[in-house]
């Protein structure tokens, strides 16, 4: 009896081992691995530099866009460039005052610059001075020459006709410029000779000249006539080339 009871006792003891073993808590699962780091983000685009070389420049003249990009997938230049490489150099010629816009695309998002070149005008042109216009007094002076004549003689020379085809042309000059002007012939004479004879060679002279001159068409009452004689020399020395220049005749405004 005794026996089974301690047999009895050792089973309890042993079934009480075994539920408890079977209640029991399990061990926690281990912790889950760290995460994997994120990637990292995408550099935006850089633009290193974006000039315009010169920045001023008139109308026709060059201008140069240089440009340095870095992390850009693209970039791009309006105004008619487009796409273009990240490093480069572009001449422009634009003809009034233009800004240059560039874009840079990358996985890192957009940059932009800009460049402008002005386009400045030109100075205007000197203004032409008009030639000042002769007045009847400048022809009469600079375009009317005097005629010679050989030794007490009154007739126009041979060598002297384009002379006087030239002096009636700038006097129908004078006339149609001034209706009121009134030109004097004088008849000049050398230094030999009485002055009587002188003054009447000299008339002579002048008359002459005044008819060539009507014949070749200038109106005869816008010409007088006077002799001088020998009074009024243009040259005193006793030589031939002397006299040859006092034999004249000469044109003057009418006073």
């Amino acid at each position: 009896m005794i026996k089974r009871r301690a047999t009895l006792a050792l089973c309890a003891t042993l079934l009480l081992g075994l539920s408890a073993a079977c209640h029991k808590k399990a061990p926690p699962p281990p912790p889950p691995p760290p995460p994997a780091p994120a990637p990292a983000p995408a550099n935006k685009p850089v633009v290193n530099y974006f000039t315009a070389e010169p920045t001023t420049i008139t109308a026709g003249q060059p201008s140069s866009l240089r440009w340095s990009v870095t992390d850009a997938t693209s970039v791009q230049i309006n105004n008619e460039i487009g796409q273009v490489s990240p490093n480069g150099r572009r001449g422009v010629y634009p003809t009034a005052t233009t800004t240059y816009h560039l874009t840079a695309n990358g996985a890192g998002g957009t940059t932009e610059a800009d460049a402008t070149v002005t386009v400045s005008s030109p100075p205007p042109p000197e203004p032409v001075q008009a030639a000042p216009q002769p007045t009847v007094q400048d022809i009469l002076a600079k375009q009317v020459q005097d005629l010679h004549f050989e030794y007490d003689k009154s007739d126009i020379r041979a060598e002297d006709q384009s002379v006087l085809q030239g002096d009636a042309a700038a006097l129908k000059t004078i006339f149609q410029m001034d209706a009121n002007f009134v030109v004097t012939i004088e008849g000049h004479c050398d230094e030999r000779g009485s002055a009587e004879y002188n003054l009447g060679l000299g008339d002579r002279r002048a008359s002459a000249t005044k008819d060539a001159l009507i014949a070749l068409g200038v109106p005869g009452d816008k010409l007088k006539t006077i002799s001088y004689g020998k009074e009024r020399p243009l040259c005193t020395d006793p030589t031939e080339d002397c006299y040859a220049r006092n034999r004249r005749a000469h044109f003057t405004a009418t006073q």
